[in-house]
């Protein structure tokens, strides 16, 4: 249960706060001081160093056959699989505008992800050709991570044999719940089976890192169905869990209207689904990993955190650092650590400009050299739980005149230069961050932005 003392601390920190993929986040990005001509000169300045790591690649497959009411991505709600390959001839195109941009013979690769919506609505033959595209004057540099998102009910041995010929070695299933009363209400269905039949084809053809992907705090969720859900899993034996707050954002998500604020746990209930949830989790040999995330000690993710490796980026938690991010795709976002760059939000806008031989992207934003300071301590709180703080200066001031609270209340400890998160901390890492964010404290908007921190 949660005690007394948790219970205030929730009444006082569930507010809204970012998930700090990155800083600034994007609402707070300032487009006035940014162009897609600033974006490219940044990308090739921070090419030049990625010759050892490689470049990461973010493609967005943005297309489902169906809405999931919960879902908070960027996605096209169709049956028709007709848009593949007009899509598939775009992403392409996007991808020569880069190696024309970045003006190398050859690519280094250290890490691609294929996120979406449902990248597995693509057919096997479709992802064939997308990925051999791709490797088209380019190289993996030796241990480069090659990852796929896929739907349970749609994924066949065809789509994981295509991609694991290609090098493909990390598979995450979107589980979210197993209860069907949930199931029905989110309307996102697959059976404990269908996971079961994509786990043993994936382990049989060699796919070495499985992630499962689960959310508490969706609606109507109880203690007994979190559990059961948590336990299924569990048997299955993947290697990785993540475990994620469902972001209630109907502002932003009219699919999340299906649903009423009394259908949702909040605050102390909400959090005790999770306190189930990781005991179960931590009960079974996984380690927690930053924010939400669990590892088997032996997986890559637990061997980054050790080794001071662990990195967080718009796919979240990854165990390498790489100096480039590439998104392709729509409203793919890019990273060159100094500059952020974000595709357009439409697949129609998206092919339009492509199709034209411009960069399909729309907004951005330029890091100052406060900014950069920032990200470093968030970036060090998300992955390390703890940061150096430069003790000088107005921003040092301000961040700590904000942290004074956190402090008082043992959320984080300060011993005149290091900020440590304490265990009882980790609950309520975006409240900390969110102490180091200059841009959120020195800008309010008057609408809600963000999904509650617990």
């Amino acid at each position: 249960m949660v005690g007394n003392k948790t219970v205030a601390l929730i009444q006082r920190y569930d507010v809204a706060a970012p998930r700090y993929t990155s800083y600034p986040t994007v609402p707070y990005w300032d487009e006035k001081t940014w162009d897609a001509g600033q974006w490219g000169q940044h990308a090739r300045e921070r090419f030049r160093e990625s010759a050892t790591q490689g470049i990461s690649l973010y493609i967005h497959l943005p297309f489902c056959e169906s809405l999931c009411t919960y879902c908070g991505c960027n996605t096209r709600i169709t049956k028709n699989h007709g848009v593949e390959a007009p899509y598939i001839d775009a992403v392409l195109a996007e991808w020569e505008l880069y190696r024309n941009l970045l003006d190398s013979d050859t690519i280094p690769i250290g890490e691609v992800h294929l996120g979406g919506g449902t990248p597995t609505f693509f057919s096997p033959s479709q992802l064939s050709r997308l990925i051999d595209g791709i490797s088209k004057d380019s190289r993996l540099i030796p241990g480069a991570s090659l990852s796929f998102e896929a739907h349970p009910a749609n994924t066949t041995t065809a789509h994981l044999q295509t991609l694991f010929d290609f090098g493909f070695r990390r598979l995450s299933l979107g589980i979210q719940d197993f209860d069907g009363q949930v199931q029905r209400i989110i309307n996102r269905w697959q059976t404990e089976a269908d996971v079961r039949r994509v786990m043993d084809d994936a382990r049989r053809i060699g796919y070495t890192s499985v992630n499962f992907d689960l959310i508490y705090g969706l609606p109507l969720q109880t203690p007994d169905s979190v559990r059961d859900t948590v336990q299924k899993a569990l048997a299955m034996q993947p290697d990785r869990i993540s475990f994620y707050s469902y972001a209630h954002v109907p502002w932003m998500k009219p699919g999340q209207r299906r649903y009423t604020e009394a259908d949702l746990p909040k605050g102390a209930e909400k959090l005790e689904l999770y306190h189930i949830g990781k005991h179960l989790i931590a009960q079974a040999g996984y380690r927690d990993v930053g924010m939400d995330h669990f590892a088997l000690p032996n997986d890559s993710l637990c061997r980054a955190a050790d080794n001071g490796r662990l990195h967080r980026n718009f796919m979240g938690y990854t165990d390498r650092y790489t100096p480039l991010l590439i998104g392709l795709g729509v409203s793919s976002i890019s990273d060159s650590w100094t500059a952020f760059a974000q595709n357009v939000k439409t697949v129609e806008e998206y092919k339009a400009l492509v199709g034209k031989g411009e960069l399909p992207v729309f907004k951005g934003h330029v890091l100052s050299d406060a900014d950069l300071r920032v990200r470093k301590y968030i970036l060090d709180v998300m992955c390390l739980g703890k940061t150096v703080l430069e003790p000088s200066g107005a921003q040092a001031a301000g961040i700590l005149h904000r942290l004074t609270p956190l402090l008082e209340d043992g959320l984080a400890e300060w011993d005149g230069t290091h900020v440590q998160v304490t265990p009882i901390g980790l609950s309520f890492l975006r409240n900390i961050c969110m102490a180091f964010d200059e841009r959120l404290n020195e800008k309010q908007y008057a609408q809600p932005l963000f999904s509650k921190a617990v």
